[in-house]
């Protein structure tokens, strides 16, 4: 496995970490895969439970995370920079936020205070940055924040691979889908034990891994394309 596979491998593994830590102290906020919350809303508003006002917000709190990240690279590239780096360390500000907010209120006994709040819109802002910079500067790499994609392309691959139809460049493919999917997935088991020992002290953890990303350079890679 490349320092790249281990980088992207890294971000899934943040993003599907992030999630589950948020689902579970937040009643169900969804961060990385914001738009499941537009079926938690319908589902909160037929079945009333913990508040919609939380899910309302972390939508624009996404779009936020995304513009930050869209000026943040504008900057860099005008300054002759790269993106990388910055956008690691915005994005780990953002979550450092959300976990000291959380730290403060925790355990959360209502998504409607504004300690809730503020934890989770600067936990979605933090994945809108991620998803954001896999647009803009890792846009060669897997996605790192929703897995469907990488699961549907993973299976087409395998199925052209099992009947004998794989060649160098569809082998590769499998290995860039795969690997994600796996640091998603291990995310969301650890990201689950470890809200549960430690409530939001869990989200250390991606910023531990967001600073060794960070000092490494390993995504210091020349993938970045001109921003339009």
């Amino acid at each position: 496995m490349t320092r790249l596979t281990l980088a992207t491998t890294g971000l899934a593994f943040i993003a599907g970490y992030v999630d589950t830590v948020c689902f579970v102290a937040l009643f169900g906020l969804f961060t990385a895969h914001v738009t499941g919350n537009f079926v938690l809303i319908g589902a909160e508003l037929a079945n009333p439970g913990h508040g919609v006002l939380l899910k309302f917000l972390a939508f624009p709190a996404f779009i936020a995370g995304i513009a930050l990240a869209r000026m943040l690279v504008l900057l860099a590239t005008a300054r002759g920079y790269r993106s990388s780096t910055p956008l690691l360390v915005l994005q780990a500000l953002l979550l450092l936020a959300s976990g000291a907010s959380g730290w403060c209120a925790a355990p959360f006994t209502s998504t409607e205070t504004a300690a809730a709040i503020a934890t989770g819109l600067f936990a979605a802002a933090a994945m809108g940055v991620q998803n954001a910079a896999g647009r803009l500067v890792w846009h060669t790499l897997s996605p790192t924040t929703v897995m469907t994609g990488n699961v549907t392309q993973l299976v087409l691959d395998v199925v052209d691979w099992l009947r004998g139809a794989a060649d160098d460049a569809l082998r590769q493919r499998i290995g860039k889908f795969f690997w994600p999917i796996v640091g998603f997935g291990a995310g969301a088991v650890v990201g689950g034990l470890a809200v549960l020992q430690v409530s939001m002290l869990a989200l250390l953890l991606p910023l531990a891994i967001l600073a060794l990303l960070a000092v490494s350079g390993s995504l210091d890679v020349d993938c970045e394309k001109p921003v339009g």
